[in-house]
Order: C-alpha cells, then sequence, then structure tokens
C-alpha cells in the first residue's frame, strides 16, 4: 500500500484543479477537459451520449415493467387525463404520477412537432430516463466536487456513467434513472451543507442555493417514487448525527421553508388522486407495494441477503474491481468529514435493501454515487490495496469476455444468424479490457480505468447496438402489431387469448382485449376487421368454442417466439374471422 500523507481529506476545502498534467492517450483527454468546469460538463455529456445512445431507439418494448409504464402514460395521451393512472380499465397506483408527466410531455412534444405514430415510439418514452442518467452523471460530479479535485470528480461520473445498472436503466421508460438524478441532486446539497458545518463556516448567513436544490430534489423523487428519497436522506442524517452527536447542522437547510415549499410542489396531486380515488392510492402505493416488499417477495423477486452484494461485482463494472482495492483504505478514512458522509449514505441504505425479502437490481442504484466518489477519492490518494491487484483487476477484461461470450451464443441460438455486425464491438472491447488489465499498477490506475470505460463503451455498443435488437423472436409484440399493421381493413380490433404481455397492448392499442381461448372467438363473433391473438396452448379452447357458436375463420399468419417473462416458447396465431357458418 502506498499512502501520501501529504493529500488533502475528503471535503477539505480544494484549490481550483487548473493545472494540465502530463499524460498520454485517454488520461490526456482527462487532464484536458479538467482545466475548467464547462470543458468537464460537455465531455461528460458526450460521454454520456456514446454510452446510453446504443439501442435506445431500436430496442423493442421490455416486459414487463417499461411496458407497463410506457401503456400508462400513452392513457393519459390519448385521454387527457393527467391525475388519474391506468393501464387498461385497471388502475395503476404502485407508484406517483412523476414519471407519467414526464412521459407524457415527451410524447405531447414530439406529437406537436408532427413526428408520426409518436405515441407508439418506445424511445419518446425512454426520454427521461436518458435525461435522468446524463443529469446523474453531472450531478454526480457537481456532488464530487465538494470531496475531491475536479478531476477526481470527472472519475466519479465516468465510473457512474459507464456501469452496466446506470446503462440498463437509461434506456427503460421507468422511474429509476431520474430518481437518481433527484437523490444526487439532494445528497449534494446536503454534504455542502454538512461539510460547511465541519468545516466551521458561518451559519448566520448560509446560501440559499443548497436548500433550494434539496427541498426541490426531494419533492421530485416523492412524485416519482413516493418516500423512499427519504430514507436516503433520513438514513444518512441519522447517523451523521449519532456520529458527531449533533445535528445543528440541519438548521441550515431553512427547514420551515423547505417543508413549505416540498408541500407546495407534492401536495396538488396528491390532493387531485385523493379526490379521484380516495384512499385506494395511498393504499395499493405505500401498503399495496412498498410496505409489502419488506416482508414478502413480490411478483418472484425474492433474495437472501447478501444479493446485492453479489451482484454489486457486475453490475457496478467496470467500477467494481476498484472498489474492492480502495476499500480497505476508505474505512481506515471513515471518521474523515467527507468518507463519514459517503459512508453515511452508503452502508445504511444498503443494509436496509440486502434485509428486505423483494429485491431488484435497480433499487440500490443511488448509492451507487457515493460509491464512485470513494473510489474517485482514493484514487487520488493513490492508496488502493495491492492485494487486490492480480484478483481485481483481471475483471476488467474478464466480464467483457464473458458477456460477449454469452450474448453473441444467444444470439445465434436465437436468430441462427452470426450477428456480424458485433463482432467489431466485441474485439475492441476485449482489446481495452485486456490493456485495463495489463497495464495496471498503483501508478497507473487511472490509465486501467479509462481503458476500462472504453471496454464498457463497446461492450454496450455490441451488446445494446447490436446483439438485443437482432434478438426479434424475444420480442412477439412486434411482429403481432407489424402482422395488424398490414392488414386491409380499417381500425382492426384485437383480442389475446394466452399471451398477455404488456408490450402488446402498448404496441396493438388500449382497445386490445385480454381474455381466453373462449372470449377470444365470441370477439372475432362480433364484427369484421377484428383479429384473435391465440398462443398454441389456448387453441383448443377456442376451436371448441368457435365450432359451438359457428364461426368460420382462418389463419392470417403465425408468430413464433419466445416469452423471456414466462421463460417459455410461444407460437401465436392471427386468426381472422370469414363470418357464420
Amino acid at each position: 500500500m502506498i499512502e501520501n500523507a501529504y493529500q488533502p481529506r475528503f471535503g477539505a476545502p480544494r484549490e481550483p484543479n487548473n493545472r494540465v498534467n502530463p499524460g498520454r492517450g485517454l488520461v490526456s483527454v482527462v487532464n484536458f477537459v479538467t482545466v475548467s468546469d464547462w470543458r468537464a460538463v460537455l465531455f461528460l455529456l458526450v460521454c454520456g451520449f456514446l454510452m446510453f445512445l446504443p439501442g435506445f431507439f431500436n430496442i423493442p418494448p421490455i416486459d414487463r415493467d417499461e411496458a407497463r409504464f410506457a401503456q400508462a402514460t400513452k392513457q393519459m395521451v390519448e385521454t387527457g387525463d393527467f391525475v388519474d393512472i391506468r393501464f387498461q380499465d385497471e388502475v395503476r397506483y404502485k407508484k406517483p404520477v412523476g414519471i407519467y408527466w414526464l412521459q407524457a410531455a415527451a410524447v405531447e412534444t414530439a406529437s406537436s412537432l408532427g413526428l408520426p405514430r409518436a405515441q407508439v415510439r418506445i424511445w419518446l418514452y425512454r426520454v427521461p430516463s436518458l435525461v435522468g442518467a446524463i443529469g446523474a452523471v453531472l450531478l454526480t460530479y457537481w456532488a464530487a466536487l465538494a470531496f475531491v479535485t475536479r478531476r477526481s470528480a470527472v472519475l466519479a461520473s465516468l465510473l457512474l456513467c459507464s456501469s452496466v445498472l446506470l446503462g440498463v436503466e437509461a434506456r427503460l421508460a421507468k422511474t429509476d434513472a431520474m430518481l437518481l438524478l433527484t437523490v444526487v441532486a439532494a445528497m449534494g446539497a446536503l454534504a455542502r451543507v454538512y461539510l460547511s458545518w465541519q468545516r466551521g463556516e458561518d451559519p448566520d448567513r448560509p446560501p440559499w442555493a443548497w436548500p433550494v436544490i434539496f427541498w426541490t430534489a426531494i419533492a421530485g423523487g416523492v412524485l416519482l417514487k413516493g418516500p423512499l428519497i427519504l430514507m436516503f436522506v433520513v438514513l444518512t442524517v441519522g447517523t451523521l448525527a449519532i456520529m458527531d452527536r449533533s445535528a445543528n447542522w440541519l438548521w441550515r437547510l431553512r427547514p420551515l421553508w423547505g417543508l413549505l415549499w416540498l408541500l407546495v410542489l407534492v401536495l396538488p396531486w396528491f390532493v387531485a388522486i385523493f379526490w379521484r380515488a380516495g384512499d385506494a392510492f395511498f393504499a395499493d402505493s405505500v401498503g399495496g407495494d412498498m410496505l409489502s416488499k419488506l416482508a414478502n417477495a413480490q411478483e418472484s423477486h425474492g433474495a437472501p441477503p447478501l444479493t446485492y452484494f453479489v451482484l454489486f461485482w457486475v453490475t457496478f463494472w467496470p467500477g467494481a474491481p476498484l472498489a474492492g482495492m480502495a476499500a480497505p483504505a476508505i474505512w481506515r478514512a471513515r471518521r474523515e468529514p467527507g468518507v463519514q458522509f459517503l459512508l453515511a449514505w452508503l452502508i445504511p441504505s444498503w443494509i436496509v435493501f440486502e434485509l428486505v425479502i423483494t429485491k431488484l437490481p435497480h433499487y440500490v442504484l443511488p448509492l451507487y454515487p457515493a460509491i464512485a466518489i470513494l473510489i474517485a477519492g482514493a484514487l487520488e490518494r493513490r492508496i488502493l490495496s495491492r492485494s487486490w491487484v492480480i484478483r481485481g483487476a483481471a475483471w476488467w477484461f474478464a466480464v467483457p469476455a464473458i458477456t460477449s461470450v454469452i450474448a453473441v451464443v444467444a444470439a445465434i441460438n436465437f436468430t441462427r444468424q452470426p450477428v456480424f455486425f458485433a463482432w467489431p464491438f466485441v474485439a475492441v472491447s476485449l482489446i481495452f479490457g485486456l490493456f485495463a488489465w495489463w497495464l495496471y499498477d498503483d501508478y497507473r490506475a487511472e490509465r486501467s480505468l479509462l481503458n476500462a470505460v472504453a471496454s464498457s463503451l463497446f461492450l454496450g455498443m455490441a451488446f445494446y447496438g447490436v446483439i438485443v435488437p437482432a434478438l426479434t423472436p424475444l420480442f412477439p409484440s412486434v411482429e403481432i402489431a407489424r402482422a395488424l399493421r398490414n392488414v386491409v381493413c380499417v381500425g382492426p380490433k384485437a383480442a389475446a387469448a394466452g399471451y398477455h404481455e404488456p408490450s402488446l397492448v402498448f404496441m396493438t392499442g388500449t382497445s386490445t382485449q385480454l381474455t381466453d381461448g373462449s372470449g377470444a372467438a365470441d370477439f372475432l363473433l362480433q364484427g369484421s376487421c377484428r383479429f384473435a391473438l391465440v398462443e398454441s396452448r389456448s387453441e383448443r379452447a377456442f376451436a371448441q368454442r368457435a365450432e359451438a357458436i359457428g364461426l368460420r375463420y382462418n389463419v392470417a399468419t403465425r408468430i413464433d417466439g419466445y416469452n423471456y417473462s414466462q421463460g417459455k416458447q410461444v407460437s401465436i396465431a392471427v386468426f381472422r374471422s370469414e363470418g357464420t357458418q
């Protein structure tokens, strides 16, 4: 271990980092952009778009959560009702309205600009997630400046930007990327207030900017995902109060004015939904969704403690090896104000997530910026553990190698094609991963990290940009919607039996009925330009009911695919009525 006693403490006042240090290749790029904040921001914007745009436009709707969110927003736009949240006729009160408003704004804007078929373009519903992911990267840079130099803040942002988990959430029309943005904003403001108190700065005239950012971010988080953002804040503040035996610094957040501002932002919709649905929203979202996850495994997503710790080594790649290398030194520095704050942000909430029965990988995403800043601080001090070098750095090559093999083999298995366009990106990713592993030592850790980030970039281009869109059997809803668009009647209507994925409703229309085989036959009898989408397991019931009611029908087409939500092959026949006997 190499420790530099002259290095400043986490959270200590820092001089502007305007010097360009000598470097080569990727390191010299980081040296150049950290000359000023605007260059750093522009650089991180470019990195964010490069990381998140591959596959953003051409990956079909993902079942089930993304398609449910998108369909609920689509119905808001169709009906003009921006208070109630529904999936077809069923209420959807698991989450507040924030993400639906953001998605509706993106769709409405595209429609007003004349984009054809805007309401079924899934990428429009993903725009808030893209904005949230890139915004979270930029806010991580801003938050990190309270702890480390500008150069290290850029590296912390790159660690978050290149992480596998954020790359996934940036491409999904869900709440989690935008929630991350609000959490980083709130915690960045909270950190500045706390560290100013630790430094003994004048408490009589605290700046208004930090409380405004903090309370506005809290309001945004509440409108996105209810009280979850409060858990991160309360656990952080409680831990710091116990460690310091004081919480007087909280008055610098102007809590009375802040709470009033919070209520002004969040109460109108909560009052409106209570007026519309009574206490049904609060019962479903707080009791039925949030509290039930504490004791039960919702939707078969239960897992034992330490699941997130195991997943971390993949979901935070390529930064995960450095986390292992930095952990011993970070723990030794745990009483320093900056490290103490970041650990208070990270550890208590992580423990809660490990203890909660229901587990999904994205739950811990709001904790990843704290990890990234801690790693950047350790890199700045050059105090990484040597015992992790061989075993840890090897993951910079092993992860892209293993992932590439699995992805390419799966693509060939599903498509029966060699996906040639993915191979160049895979090869470049492996080369950068090999360099990251091969070149690592204490004095070139940053260079290895940047090579690992480049490896993540090209791996994302191969996986999201080429391989996933090529897996057409995984997205039968897209093929069904295409078949219905090609019919020669006006306003086709459909009923589905046996295949009830939310993406089907999103792609084929809100009026699509989800029924059984008998119901599909009855639906087909009711008029022309109607289609029954019958999965093979429901065809017998459909045929028996059709015979009983004298329905004549033919097969317009048949679509074979794989339902990854249920883990089984599907074969869906598109039946059209020929009248009655």
